[in-house]
């Protein structure tokens, strides 16, 4: 005989990998965007430098 599903646990389960995809892709983009400004920072010092 089968046992009986565990739905609560497979919810948490899916929940959780989520969380940590979301967390993930916020961490990206969040380097991302300081990637980005400092880069442009680094091209405005340059243009008036010149």
């Amino acid at each position: 005989m089968a046992r009986a599903p565990n739905y609560g646990q497979e919810r948490k389960e899916r929940e959780r990998q989520k969380a940590a995809k979301k967390a993930e892709k916020l961490a990206a983009k969040t380097a991302a965007k300081k990637h980005s400004t400092s880069e442009s920072k680094t091209d405005a010092g340059m243009k008036t430098a010149q």
